[in-house]
């Protein structure tokens, strides 16, 4: 028996729209490759980029032509049938892949009004929170005064922070009485734009939160401990409430100075590039996001990626940001090794993230991160992704969440 999924009209929207885009990308990517090889061959150099002429250019420009009046004339069908199907979906994984696909193409998906670009909203249980006092006490009777905030990482969504049966914001509702609340948002945006526009969404919250506020801690998971910290830099700039009713940070497996994958792409674009051949196929490493390519040295600020070529091959050339003042900060990272100093440990960190990034160690004095020996655990034998649900990984934060904070600690 086949069972028929079916998706909202604006998912298959976005899909058409995502569709034709990458199907017109391609043809480009083909008649550049044609022109380069159709051109005198010379030795590797420089590469160059033109359109082809004749009845070769006559031909790619039909097709381009073609897809774009196909795509167009579907998007408007589906526009029309959009208000009679309806706006959510039932099928299976349906988040799981949006949160994929926001995370390699979100700024793609945002810049050019795609359906399918996520919008950040705080939720519970997959369903988004008003900003409105009234209506957020009816959505969260049950809301206490010691509020937790979680932020998940690239290419997730909010309802994956439940990994194996565990759940850190649910555990921590039951064992230590927070109200847990998740961010929900799209990865593919620079670090530092989802930074201010969670700052804000945080200043809104606090000043609907239903109950008085007597604790504000917030979890990050991988990029999002960097939005976690970009929220608190945008948040000082604007004199927010929030920040300076926040008391506990913690962060798990943060990419503080950056991820190699990400600068192992950057170095395939340069090799491609070496050769007018293979210069075209380099447009395909230029289509992860930038929020991915953000992730190469840990891009929190604008002043980080504002006026540069985030797919030129550069220095790490970030402004130093030390973690927020007056908040206890807290930092688990994980390495696949079985201890100190195993290979593992020392060039693989938990697959994704080194270790020495993960625990904000930097040769480069102003942007080392200093954590005190007591607030940073090393959790061995595990992968990024168990830092979601290792029973030690939640015990070390229980443990730091469930310790008062001393009068005079944030003196």
């Amino acid at each position: 028996m086949v069972t028929k999924l079916h998706a909202p009209a604006s998912d298959m929207r976005g899909l058409n729209q995502l569709t034709i885009d990458a199907v017109a990308g391609i043809v480009n990517l083909v008649e550049a490759l044609h022109y380069n090889v159709a051109s005198i061959p010379g030795i590797p150099g420089r590469k160059k980029r033109g359109r082809t002429t004749g009845i070769t250019g006559l031909v790619y420009r039909s097709i381009g032509g073609a897809i774009g009046l196909a795509g167009r004339a579907l998007d408007r069908l589906l526009a029309e049938f959009n208000p009679l199907l309806g706006a959510r979906s039932a099928w299976p994984g349906r988040e799981a892949v949006l949160a994929v696909l926001n995370g390699v193409l979100g700024d793609y998906l945002a810049a050019s009004k795609n359906p399918l670009a996520i919008t950040m909203c705080m939720r519970r249980e997959g369903h988004p929170l008003p900003m409105e006092a009234k209506a957020l006490a009816a959505a969260i009777p049950d809301a206490g005064g010691k509020l937790l905030v979680l932020v998940h990482g690239l290419c997730m969504n909010d309802r994956q922070w439940k990994r194996k049966g565990h759940d850190h914001g649910a555990t921590l509702a039951r064992d230590l009485g927070y109200t847990p609340v998740y961010l929900h948002y799209n990865t593919g945006l620079h670090v530092s734009v989802n930074g201010r526009m969670f700052a804000d969404l945080l200043e809104a919250l606090l000043h609907a939160w239903p109950v008085p506020l007597s604790e504000l801690v917030i979890i990050g998971h991988s990029m999002g401990g960097l939005v976690a910290r970009s929220a608190c830099h945008f948040g000082a700039v604007a004199h927010h409430d929030w920040l300076r009713r926040l008391d506990k940070l913690v962060f798990l497996g943060t990419p503080h100075h950056g991820a190699p994958l990400e600068r192992g792409g950057n170095s395939v674009d340069l090799l491609l590039g070496i050769s007018r051949y293979t210069a075209p196929f380099a447009r395909l490493g230029k289509v992860r996001s930038a929020g991915i390519t953000d992730l190469r040295y840990g891009n929190i600020v604008d002043r980080d990626w504002r006026g540069r070529d985030r797919f030129a091959h550069s220095g790490d050339v970030r402004r130093a940001v030390p973690l927020p003042k007056d908040v206890q900060c807290f930092n688990i990272a994980a390495t696949t090794g079985k201890r100190a100093g195993d290979l593992g440990d020392r060039l693989l960190g938990d697959g994704i993230v080194p270790l020495a990034s993960a625990l904000g160690r930097h040769p480069k004095a102003r942007l080392a991160l200093t954590f005190p020996e007591s607030r940073q655990w090393i959790g061995y034998g595990m992968s990024h992704l168990d830092l979601l649900s290792r029973h030690s990984v939640y015990a070390r934060i229980r443990q730091w969440l469930a310790a008062p904070v001393p009068p005079d600690a944030l003196a």
